[in-house]
C-alpha cells in the first residue's frame, strides 16, 4: 500500500492566511480552489531530470503553474538557458490524449496524476528522447537542435499504439515495449517492431509486472535489457488462478466493467516466472530458481558488463529472500546473500539494489539484520567486506556509487523527519553531510559522475532544483513556474514528552491567541512505510487553511511507521491497529501535557488509505478521545486487500484468523457512537468500494448513523472542482461535530 495524502479543507470562518478584503467564505473557497488547482503549488516545477552523459545538458518535463500536461525541455548547463523541445499539442494536432485503461491503471499504481509526457527515456549515448502519448511512441533526436537550441527537432514516430513501458536499449539503436500482453521490439534504423514473445491469452502475458509488484514491491518494470543490448530478461505472468474482480463505473452504467486480477490475501498470487530471449525474438529460455519456496520475484538487476544479472525473491511470508546471481548463458543460479527475519523483510525502496561496481568485482547492498538499514560492501560471492554506513544513520535511499572516487552518495541523515544528502567513502563510516536547509533534499546524477540535479523543498517554504558539480559550486539553475501561497504554513516539529517519544508537527490558527483553547484535528496515516511529519512545506498548506478556521491541526508517527529501526518498526505484526492507536492517543495526550491549548475535549480525526482505515477504527474504538472521524477510502477488512502488503504483517487468514478479526473495522463497528463521514472512490482499483460498503452495511444492520461521500475516480482524487466540493463537506462536517462547548 502506498501512501496517498489527500487535501482537506472547506468551509466556515475568515482566515488569515490569505489577507484580504473579502468575506471569510470567499477566502476560504478560493484558498481551496487555487491549492487544488495547483497541485499543492507544485504544478510548474521540473519533474524527472536527467544529466545527459556528457554533463552539459538536463532533459526534463515541467508543466504550466495551473498546467497540468508536461512538456519536454533541455537546460543547457554552460549558459544556463533551457529550450522547449516537445510539447504534446505538437504531436496530437488538435485531438485530445488517450489514455488506455491498461496505462490508467499503471498510473494509479505510480501514483501519476498528471497528463502529457508523464516519463521520457534518455538513450544512454544523450542523443535521443523516448516519449509516449496517447499510447504511440515518439524518438526525438537531440542532434537535430541547431547551435542556437531553437530549430525544429526532428521527430521519429514508431510504428504500432497501445503501447505500454517503452525504454530504449543500452546502445540506443531499439525500443522495447509492451502490447496486448506480449514483447515487441522496434529497431530504430529500419523502423520495424517485432514480435518476439508468443503465447499470450486473457490469463497469460509477457513483459508486464503483476498487480503487487506495481502496487508494493515499487517494481513497475516486466523486462529488462541485458547490458550488451542483445538479449531481454522478461516476466510471464499466469494468472489462471487468481481472483478476478470487476469494477463497474455507476455514473457510466453503458460502459462494461473493467476486469482486475486481484490477489487478495490468502489467495492464490499471479504465478511469474523468467525467461531470457534474443532480441531477434526465438526461444526463451527459463532460469530456474525454487519458485514454489520463494514465488515473489521482488528485483531484477542487469546493468554493468562485467556483472551477472540478479534477482532477489522471497517467500510469501516474506520471512526469508535469496540474492541470486543468474549465468545469462547457462541459466544457472548463485545464491550470493542468504537473508531472514522472524517478523518480516522489508524492501529497499530505492529499487535499484544491487548495485554494481563498474569492474563487477564487488556490489553495494542494504540489510536490516543490524536493526536499522545499512548500506554494505560485499565481494562478487557476495562475502561481507565492511558495513559503510553506521546504525545511528537513517538511510533513506541510495542514489549513486562513484567508483572512481571510491565513495557512495545516500540520502538520509540523523532526523527522521528531514532528508540529507550524504557522501560516504567506501573504505569506512565516516561521512559528511553535503546539503544544508531543514527541509527535503533529493540529487539525481549524471551517470558517470561529476555534476548532480539537486532539488530541495525546506520547510520554510524555501525550494528550488538546481545543477552542482561535486565541489558544491552551482553550475546552473531549473527555472520552476510554479506558483507559491500568499504564506507558507507556520509549522512546529517537536517531539513528545515521554517514553515512547513520537515526532509531531502542530500547525495553529494565524490569529492564533495564547490562553484560548481549540479543538483538535488529528491529521493521520499511522501505517507501516509512511511517515506523515515530514520538514517540506506543501503539505502542511491544507493543514494552515483548516487551523485558520480556528483548529489546531495535529500529526504524529508512531511505532510501525519507518525510520526509527528495526524493532519500532515490527511491534504491529499481527495486529494492525492496537499500537497504531494507542500511539496516537498517547502523542495527542502528551502534547496537551505541554501545550494546553489542545482541547482534548473536542478532537477530530480525519485519513485517507490506511489512515482511513485508522479513522473508522479510532471513532468506533475511542469514542472518549475522538468525538467524530472523516475516513477516506479505509480498508475494512484485510482479508480483502492485497496479498504481498497484508501478509507481510498479519499472515494469511487461514494461518492467523484472530490476526485478521482484531484488525478489522467491523469486528467493532457495532461500537460506533460518535460521527462518521465516510469517501470513497466508487471505481478505486486498490482499496475496492466493497470496502467502505461492507462498513455501511455493518453500521445500518447495527442501526449506527453515518454519512456517505460516494465520488466517480478511483483511489486518487485529482479533479480540483472533486477535491474542492470534497473538503467543504468535510470542513462542514467537523464544524457542525467540533464547534461546540461543554
Amino acid at each position: 500500500m502506498k501512501c496517498v495524502l489527500f487535501l482537506a479543507s472547506g468551509l466556515g470562518l475568515s482566515i488569515g492566511l490569505c489577507g484580504n478584503s473579502l468575506s471569510g467564505l470567499d477566502v476560504n473557497l478560493r484558498f481551496f480552489r487555487d491549492l487544488a488547482e495547483t497541485r499543492n503549488y507544485s504544478l510548474g516545477q521540473p519533474v524527472s531530470p536527467q544529466i545527459t552523459p556528457d554533463n552539459k545538458a538536463v532533459i526534463f518535463l515541467r508543466g504550466g503553474h495551473r498546467n497540468p500536461i508536461l512538456r519536454l525541455y533541455e537546460l543547457d548547463i554552460a549558459s544556463g538557458t533551457e529550450c522547449e523541445l516537445l510539447t504534446p499539442d505538437q504531436l496530437l494536432d488538435g485531438a485530445a490524449e488517450k489514455i488506455t485503461k491498461e496505462e490508467k491503471a499503471r498510473r494509479e499504481r505510480e501514483r501519476v496524476s498528471l497528463r502529457g509526457f508523464t516519463k521520457f527515456d534518455l538513450s544512454r549515448d544523450g542523443a535521443r528522447i523516448l516519449v509516449t502519448l496517447s499510447g504511440q511512441l515518439y524518438v526525438v533526436d537531440r542532434k537535430s537542435l541547431t547551435p542556437a537550441q531553437a530549430g525544429p527537432m526532428t521527430v521519429q514516430k514508431l510504428p504500432g499504439e497501445n503501447w505500454l513501458d517503452p525504454r530504449f536499449s543500452p546502445d540506443g539503436t531499439a525500443v522495447a515495449a509492451v502490447k496486448h500482453g506480449e514483447l515487441y521490439t522496434i529497431e530504430l534504423a529500419s523502423n520495424t517492431a517485432r514480435q518476439i514473445t508468443r503465447g499470450a491469452t486473457p490469463t497469460l502475458t509477457h513483459g508486464l509486472s503483476e498487480f503487487v509488484a506495481q502496487e508494493e514491491m515499487d517494481r513497475p518494470e516486466g523486462y529488462w535489457w541485458s547490458p550488451d543490448s542483445q538479449w531481454l530478461v522478461y516476466q510471464e505472468n499466469d494468472e489462471s488462478a487468481v481472483e478476478v474482480r470487476y469494477v463497474a463505473d455507476p455514473l457510466h452504467p453503458a460502459d462494461p466493467p473493467t476486469r482486475f486480477f486481484y490477489p487478495r490475501a490468502g489467495t492464490s498470487n499471479t504465478k511469474v516466472r523468467l525467461g531470457i530471449i534474443s532480441r531477434q525474438g526465438g526461444d526463451t529460455r527459463w532460469i530456474n530458481w525454487d519458485s514454489d519456496k520463494y514465488p515473489y520475484l521482488a528485483r531484477v538487476i542487469w546493468r554493468e558488463k562485467a556483472a551477472p544479472l540478479c534477482l532477489l525473491v522471497q517467500d510469501r511470508a516474506q520471512q526469508n529472500q535469496l540474492l541470486l546471481a543468474v549465468d545469462a548463458g547457462t541459466v544457472s543460479t548463485q545464491t550470493l546473500v542468504t537473508e531472514s527475519d522472524p517478523a518480516w523483510l522489508n524492501l529497499d525502496s530505492a529499487g535499484t539494489l544491487p548495485v554494481w561496481l563498474a569492474d563487477g568485482r564487488h556490489f553495494l547492498w542494504t540489510s536490516e539484520s543490524r536493526g536499522t538499514w545499512q548500506i554494505e560492501l560485499r565481494d562478487s560471492q557476495g562475502l561481507l567486506e565492511r558495513v559503510v554506513t553506521p546504525t545511528e544513520f537513517i538511510y533513506k535511499k541510495l542514489v549513486f556509487a562513484d567508483t572512481k572516487r571510491q565513495c557512495i552518495y545516500v540520502l538520509g541523515g540523523h532526523n527522521p523527519v528531514e532528508t540529507q544528502l550524504w557522501e560516504f567513502p567506501l573504505t569506512n563510516s565516516s561521512g559528511r553531510q553535503l546539503t544544508g536547509g531543514f527541509g527535503l533534499h533529493h540529487a539525481r546524477f549524471s551517470e558517470f559522475g561529476g555534476v548532480m540535479v539537486h532539488s530541495y523543498e525546506l520547510l520554510d517554504g524555501t525550494r528550488g532544483c538546481e545543477v552542482l558539480d561535486f565541489s558544491g559550486h552551482k553550475l546552473a539553475e531549473i527555472s520552476s513556474l510554479a506558483e507559491n501561497p500568499a504564506q507558507w504554513a507556520k509549522v512546529e516539529i517537536t517531539k513528545t514528552p515521554g517514553e515512547p517519544s513520537f515526532n509531531a508537527s502542530l500547525v495553529r490558527p494565524g490569529n492564533y491567541q495564547t490562553g484560548k483553547k481549540y479543538p483538535v484535528i488529528l491529521s493521520v496515516y499511522a501505517g507501516p512505510t509512511t511517515t506523515v511529519v515530514q520538514a517540506g512545506a506543501k503539505s502542511y498548506l491544507t493543514d494552515q487553511w483548516m487551523a485558520d478556521q480556528g483548529y489546531i491541526v495535529v500529526r504524529l508517527d508512531g511505532r510501525g511507521t519507518p525510520y526509527h529501526g528495526r524493532n519500532w518498526e515490527r511491534s504491529i505484526q499481527g495486529n494492525l491497529i492496537d499500537v497504531a492507536l494507542a500511539d496516537q492517543v498517547t502523542g495527542l495526550q502528551a502534547l496537551a501535557s505541554r501545550y494546553p491549548e489542545l482541547d482534548l475535549q473536542r478532537v477530530g480525526v480525519m485519513g485517507w488509505s490506511f489512515g482511513g482505515y485508522f479513522t473508522a477504527m479510532a471513532v468506533a474504538r475511542r469514542p472518549e478521545i475522538f468525538r467524530c472521524g472523516v475516513a477516506g477510502a479505509p480498508v475494512v477488512t484485510w482479508e480483502n486487500y492485497d496479498t504481498h502488503y497484508t501478509e507481510r504483517y498479519l499472515g494469511t487468514p487461514q494461518q492467523y484468523p484472530e490476526a485478521y478479526r482484531i484488525s478489522s473495522v467491523l469486528t467493532y463497528a457495532d461500537g460506533l457512537s460518535r460521527p462518521l463521514l465516510l469517501i470513497h472512490g466508487v471505481t478505486d482499483d486498490n482499496v475496492y468500494f466493497q470496502h467502505t460498503l461492507q462498513l455501511t452495511d455493518a453500521l445500518y444492520r447495527a442501526g449506527k448513523s453515518y454519512e456517505l461521500i460516494p465520488l466517480p475516480g478511483t483511489h486518487m482524487v485529482n479533479d480540483p472542482i472533486v477535491k474542492l466540493r470534497q473538503q467543504e463537506r468535510i470542513m462542514e462536517f467537523f464544524n457542525r461535530n467540533l464547534r461546540d462547548t461543554f
